[in-house]
């Protein structure tokens, strides 16, 4: 492994470290419901589940100082570099050996608050925040607003248009017309009634991209931008009660901000009434340039095949709306976690086990492919990666992805796991390759056996994927224990396989290319 600056936890951090301290001495009593029986009597297996599935776990403590009090980990960003320096002084504690390896440099940005008001015709306090690296407001700034028209028909009607946006707060993205979920719909209204809502939306959907396309523009916000608008609005609605995506500013030098589903469609409604809204906004931030960034890596070596690797990993950097918690404060917890259990009850592993807390993912998947392009004997000597990205929830499905060898390596693994975690796990053997998805690509894409341990998808994708929701109180910690005690478990009996994994991939399967990783951006 080659040598990169490490990172070093500075003052606060390692007092959030210090009360996780004491939970290592606590007695393994078991939790409610929380008993097993071992398949094959092996007394790490039996060990493990004492040290995951009982009091002695530690993830409800992890998350909570991670997601509550570090918070958000926006790539570049003051509270990314804390997360990474808490990692490693809770594995400093563990006793595992860790550092930090910058893989090149991103724009950094810290938020600060967004007062965001409705002045005029009534006063009401909006609910939105500006987008992540968005320009701050000079103080308090108040205008009028105005929507981008969806009668349109041509790039001279819209250059028309441009010339009016001089001093507004302009509104970019089509409204919603109902802020109500789509299952309170399916379930209370007449099949008549979601009919007509749903051909409503779809008709207004269909003028605002007809009228997108007719002016001819690719970059809406920059052209409002350039045209003298003093900040942009967009929406962004989850399909979900209260639930809003959030992702990166489209405007430059002014402030760009989102309004939930419900008053983006309250401040629309007042334009195209002509009910003169007025808005005032007060935003703090501040781009703080260019600025290293790292991964995190936990190690335990290996004492016969220190050449050969069982990497766990999942990402710690997010965006930056809520805190982070399902994508992926969980999954980086659940691996801390999988390797604290591992050095209590398998300290001196055959084969040299990894953790991989992977930074910019957000952004493309760049931490894990960096590592890849700097690693070549991780990718070479890999037994085995297993990545875990979306949510809470039990592990319930892994896909083999192509590989013809992996469906007997996974029956061996989890045949000495208790049922009460296999029970609920589907394997798609040989499984077909993903081609997107999260860090796990960037060695199925090399041809080394990457694994995602995934959970159930729906409600993750509709309430919690990048939205200001997604929070400490929605983690399910009995199923995050389970995962954490499944990742341990399954990289012991990796370690300890004494055939390596075949990599022999499917003829119809499609496996590449490898994304190239940038070293900056932002």
């Amino acid at each position: 492994m080659h040598d990169s600056p490490t990172r070093r936890v500075r003052g606060p951090l390692a007092t959030l470290a210090l009360p996780l301290l004491a939970l290592s001495a606590a007695g393994g009593a078991p939790l409610a419901g929380q008993t097993a029986d071992f398949p094959t009597g092996d007394p790490v297996i039996e060990a493990m589940w004492e040290q995951g599935m009982t009091e002695a776990s530690q993830v409800e403590a992890l998350a909570q100082a991670l997601l509550d009090s570090i918070g958000p980990r926006l790539v570049g960003s003051p509270g990314n570099d804390a997360a990474n320096d808490w990692v490693q002084a809770m594995y400093d504690r563990w006793g595992i050996e860790n550092r930090a390896e910058q893989y090149g440099t991103w724009r950094g940005w810290e938020r600060g608050y967004s007062h965001i008001d409705l002045i005029e015709p009534r006063v009401r306090t909006l609910t939105g925040m500006q987008q992540a690296y968005s320009a701050p407001t000079d103080g308090p700034l108040e205008a009028d607003v105005i929507v981008f028209p969806m009668d349109i028909a041509s790039s001279a009607d819209y250059r028309a248009w441009l010339e009016t946006v001089d001093g507004h707060i302009v509104m970019l993205s089509a409204p919603e017309l109902s802020c109500r979920a789509p299952e309170s719909w399916t379930e209370h209204a007449t099949p008549e009634s979601w009919e007509r809502q749903q051909a409503r939306q779809q008709a207004s959907d269909q003028a605002y991209g007809a009228a997108r396309r007719a002016s001819g523009s690719n970059d809406l916000a920059g052209d409002v931008e350039a045209a003298g608008a003093v900040a942009v609005v967009s929406a962004n609605w989850s399909n979900g009660w209260g639930a809003n995506k959030y992702f990166g500013s489209p405007a430059e030098s002014i402030p760009g901000i989102q309004l939930g589903c419900e008053d983006y469609g309250l401040v629309h409604r007042l334009v195209t009434n002509d009910q003169n809204p007025r808005i005032r906004l007060d935003l703090q931030s501040e781009d703080l340039g260019q600025r290293p960034v790292f991964n995190v890596i936990g190690e335990i070596p290996g004492t016969e095949l220190p050449d050969e690797y069982v990497l766990l990993s999942a990402h710690l950097d997010s965006w930056d709306a809520g805190s982070g918690a399902t994508d992926n404060g969980s999954g980086t917890v659940m691996m801390m976690e999988a390797m604290r259990i591992l050095k209590e009850t398998y300290p001196n592993p055959r084969r040299t086990i990894l953790a991989g807390h992977w930074g910019g993912e957000e952004r493309g998947l760049i931490g894990s492919n960096a590592f890849a392009e700097d690693h070549p004997e991780v990718v070479d000597g890999l037994q085995a990666n297993f990545n875990q990205d979306n949510g809470t929830w039990r592990i319930d499905f892994i896909r083999m992805q192509g590989f013809t060898g992996a469906g007997s390596h996974f029956g061996r693994w989890l045949s000495a796991v208790p049922d009460e975690i296999t029970q609920h796990i589907e394997l798609d053997i040989p499984g077909t390759p993903e081609s997107g998805g999260s860090d796990h690509m960037a060695f199925i894409c090399r041809l080394a056996p990457g694994f995602r341990l995934q959970s159930n998808y729906p409600d993750y994708r509709q309430y919690t994927w990048h939205t200001e929701i997604d929070t400490y109180d929605k983690l399910v910690f009995d199923d995050l224990r389970n995962n954490a005690t499944l990742a341990a478990m399954l990289a012991y009996m990796a370690s300890e396989d004494p055939v390596r994994m075949e990599t022999r991939p499917r003829e119809d399967g499609f496996y590449g290319p490898c994304r190239t990783a940038p070293r900056s951006g932002g």
